[in-house]
């Protein structure tokens, strides 16, 4: 039995162990004992940590998808020029060993390869950019996707969005549309047919510089050829850029940064008087039917919320006395509310009174994050050298905006 099966039999014997409980005091129409309270809190938090572990070895599955062995020997740095497959390996070989040795270091050829990359950049970039002689270096797309993949598994907005990459960061033009109102009609005989434009809206993505700050790594793990260096770097650049993003990208303003999913989301249920710091079924159930129909029946539809929320509904019944949240039977398949997935995103506002604490919706309709291709890297050496360390600084660009606002709305909770 893999890993990931064994937590999830784990986790289900947990929560059928919560259930118990409660369907026992239910049963004997009584509230819980103090002994009964206490083993609940113990069973619920057990399915907490269990739910937290398979999110662990699930996203470290999703990792091993991606292709980490990018740093290549010298020996193949023969490829045939016009190979550009082959030229991009030698490109990340070179890169690692900017990153390992410095400039100081990296042989002639190898240096040659980081300065035309450079120079094969637009004007636009290199504006944006830090140049080469600075110790500046434009990170190559294997190293780019583990970044991403970690930024992506650290918020799960962004996860969930319509994401599309760009050569520039030049501003362009996107296209919003709400097609829920378009519908056709009955013509009657001899009839002129009258037309229905397509309202179109448009948005504007840019592209904010996001900076890792400086990770720091000893001088000798740098040098140490059996330290994977490459993927440790990039996982650590991932997880600060993604906590940098990750607000933005729930509640973020729209002016100097991303403007966020919930920042301007239409209203789908405001709770019931009371319901400051939670929620009950009947709020949840009006806030899936805010959502169009012909959007749900698409199969996309899933909850955002933050991990403080999910909490609380976790601990919800329908009126038939089931629990609102259903765990996962099945390793790949995901936990439920309502038999809608979910995703957690600590962006997302806690409960609290006239607090946007959970959406629900098409996040892949709903939203769309414009991340510009490549990025740049610095190797700083000499500033941390007393401490025998190298500083390693990285800046990406993106942006966002809400794009089909028809497919998302979100719950409010209670002023009182």
């Amino acid at each position: 039995m893999s890993n990931i099966a064994r937590l999830i039999e784990e986790r289900k014997k947990a929560w059928d162990r919560c259930n118990e409980i409660l369907s026992r005091a239910e049963g004997e129409n009584r509230d819980l004992t103090a002994e009964e309270r206490q083993n609940w809190d113990a069973a619920d938090a057990r399915v907490g940590e269990l739910s937290a572990d398979i999110e662990r070895h699930e996203r470290t599955a999703k990792y091993g998808e991606v292709d980490f062995g990018q740093v290549l020997d010298e020996k193949r740095s023969g490829a045939p020029e016009g190979d550009a497959e082959a030229n991009e390996k030698r490109y990340e070989g070179a890169f690692s060993s900017f990153l390992r040795r410095g400039m100081s270091d990296v042989t002639p050829e190898e240096r040659s390869l980081l300065s035309q990359r450079m120079e094969m950049l637009s004007p636009e970039q290199r504006a944006q950019s830090t140049t080469g002689s600075a110790g500046g270096y434009t990170i190559p797309p294997g190293f780019l996707v583990r970044i991403t993949e970690t930024l992506k598994a650290f918020g799960g907005i962004m996860n969930a969005a319509e994401v599309i990459t760009t050569d520039t960061g030049n501003g362009i033009q996107w296209p919003t549309f709400d097609g829920t109102a378009q519908a056709g009609q009955i013509l009657g005989e001899n009839t002129a047919e009258t037309a229905l434009d397509l309202a179109f809206g448009q948005k504007t993505l840019g592209a904010f510089t996001y900076s890792s700050r400086v990770v720091q790594v000893s001088l000798q793990l740098a040098q140490d050829s059996a330290f994977n260096l490459d993927e440790f770097v990039a996982r650590q650049l991932g997880i600060r850029i993604g906590r940098a993003v990750a607000p933005h990208l729930a509640t973020g303003t729209g002016s100097g940064q991303p403007e966020g999913l919930f920042t301007n989301a239409t209203t789908g249920k405001t709770g019931t008087t009371g319901q400051t710091t939670s929620v009950i079924y009947d709020d949840l159930i009006d806030l899936i039917h805010s959502v169009d129909p012909a959007y749900r029946a698409g199969g996309n539809c899933q909850f955002v919320l933050a991990d403080s929320s999910l909490k609380v509904i976790r601990k919800l019944k329908d009126s038939q006395g089931r629990p609102l949240w259903e765990p996962s039977l099945q390793a790949g398949a995901p936990d439920t509310i309502l038999g809608y997935g979910y995703v957690v995103d600590q962006g997302v506002a806690a409960m609290a009174a006239n607090a946007k604490s959970i959406g629900f919706g098409d996040l892949r309709s709903a939203y769309v994050v414009r991340q510009v291709t490549g990025g740049q890297m610095l190797r700083l050496a000499e500033r941390y050298a007393e401490a025998l360390q190298v500083g390693y600084l990285a800046f990406l660009r993106l942006d966002a905006k809400p794009n089909d606002t028809a497919a998302f709305r979100v719950y409010i909770n209670s002023a009182t």
